[in-house]
């Protein structure tokens, strides 16, 4: 694995060189450039090209041996396969530390790609060059406002790592991190992953104080105790989120000619994360939404959940997937909690779980009945549906022909500040009971300008864009705390 100044050297270096850098907007070479500058990297910004042409303002030099020394950690090579021994010999002289190699032609390719690529890992190990890739995709660490990647987005700061073995993945993450507004700290696309592995990557993201979650994808395995047991000693203090391609036989044919990995049974490879505390997601939806779940929301003390809705439909739904899930158990309202929230809702309110407010709401009753059930000790969750009702009528209200007239204006600002206040409240009481509260609408999605959703987002925390969805979060929350609980820290 390599050492803590290799991995800084990558995601926090004094400067960066990128290799083959090119006139051409078209290529990777001049992107990835691109991208480093235009995201606010503020290190040093070296570049190569054959003719010494400057590329966007950086005056480029023909070879590595033309660069100062000890001024930069990373580089970032978009040259042919063929430059790349010489190229990397060139930059130890210069003191560079870790590689980025976008190249392709290596494991991917065949069994004399395969052989390349053995040559490539014992000359970076022989160098002291920490190697990522080679095939892959990019880099990003937003503690150091780096951006060394051939693709957008560069996404919000935030605590989640992502490592993975596609490049498109990361992108799909970062895509994520975009839309929901919670955001990461580090991710790299470990391409071929012929040196640094997504294990190594996830080891580092452990000890990294930038990031609480680690998220990856892979799609094969090459060494499965040495997986099984990078990851079992990192679960214990800091959960990791995985996906896997190559489930299938079909999928594991297209990830041996994708990344040359080959795939792993996935029945043995499921009780293996179980057992090493992994969250295992079916889709990449459903991994991101974990990890932006458990990098968010409190870890739960129990597996006990209550419902609280604006609407009946939405809480017998939610109801049904509680009552299917094997984490996650609809408790029953016990007799103290029912008189107490009695004295602020209608005789004709559910009185029961689903709490259903029964359109008994005033002004304050939401955060109220929110704070009652969160804070008595038989419950542990709370997923809160029905944020972003007012604000949504008051949109239909503001876009119709009447607005601002017939007290419209008035209203439309209530509702606005109502859906704001109640989202606030949601993600205050979770901090000062230290229960998880998931609020889901499908605004999140449709209209994610609402105040409701806009809210959450504001305070840090996700909005799901379905209650399904929410639930499916809370158990893999639910699950990873039971394994906390039960699993002490080395």
């Amino acid at each position: 694995m390599p050492t803590d100044e290799q991995f800084r050297a990558l995601f926090e270096p004094r400067g960066v060189v990128v290799a083959g850098a090119s006139t051409h907007p078209g290529k990777f070479g001049f992107v990835s450039l691109h991208n480093i500058l235009a995201c606010g990297f503020e290190g040093k910004v070296f570049a190569t090209n054959l003719d010494g042409a400057p590329v966007l303002g950086v005056d480029t030099v023909p070879s590595i041996d033309d660069l100062p020394a000890g001024e930069a950690d990373l580089v970032f090579v978009c040259t042919p396969k063929g430059a790349n021994p010489d190229l990397l010999r060139a930059c130890a002289r210069k003191g560079i530390r870790a590689a980025f190699l976008t190249s392709a032609g290596y494991g991917e390719s065949g069994e004399q790609g395969r052989a390349d690529e053995a040559e490539l890992v014992a000359l970076c190990d022989e160098l002291g060059i920490l190697l990522a890739g080679p095939n892959g995709q990019g880099v990003v660490s937003t503690p150091a406002s780096l951006c060394a990647q051939i693709v957008a987005p560069y996404p919000p700061a935030g605590s989640i790592g992502v490592a993975s073995q596609s490049g498109n993945f990361v992108s799909s993450f970062l895509n994520m991190a975009t839309a929901t507004g919670i955001g990461i700290s580090r991710a790299v696309s470990a391409g071929n992953a012929a040196a640094t592995t997504v294990a190594d990557f996830l080891g580092w993201y452990a000890t990294d104080d930038a990031t609480s979650v680690g998220l990856a994808y892979v799609e094969g395995i090459d060494d499965g105790r040495g997986f099984y047991d990078a990851i079992r000693a990192i679960t214990p203090s800091n959960p990791v989120v995985l996906v896997k391609g190559g489930a299938t036989s079909g999928g594991a044919r297209a990830a041996s000619s994708h990344t040359g990995s080959l795939a792993t049974d996935d029945r043995v490879f499921d009780g293996a994360c179980r057992q090493a505390g992994v969250t295992r997601a079916a889709t990449v939806e459903e991994a991101f939404e974990a990890a932006a779940t458990l990098a968010t929301q409190p870890l739960p003390s129990g597996n006990r959940v209550v419902v609280m809705t604006t609407a009946g439909g939405w809480g017998v739904v939610t109801a049904d997937a509680i009552s299917r899930s094997r984490v996650l158990e609809l408790v029953e309202l016990p007799e103290d909690l029912l008189a107490e929230v009695d004295t602020l809702l209608p005789p004709r309110w559910s009185r029961n779980n689903p709490v259903d407010l029964a359109g008994g709401e005033t002004r304050d009753t939401i955060p109220q009945v929110m704070e009652m059930i969160a804070r008595h000790p038989s419950v542990d969750s709370i997923v809160y549906l029905g944020i972003g009702i007012q604000s949504n009528q008051a949109a239909m209200m503001k876009a119709g022909r009447f607005y601002p007239d017939h007290g419209l204006e008035r209203i439309v600002e209530y509702h606005r500040r109502q859906d704001a206040r109640f989202a606030q409240a949601a993600h205050d009481i979770s901090v000062a009971t230290g229960k998880p509260i998931l609020t889901a609408t499908e605004l999140a999605v449709s209209d994610p300008s609402n105040s409701g959703p806009a809210t959450v987002r504001e305070t840090g925390r996700l909005c799901y864009p379905s209650a399904n969805r929410a639930v499916t979060a809370l158990e893999h929350l639910t699950r990873y705390a039971q394994f906390r609980r039960r699993t002490p820290v080395a």
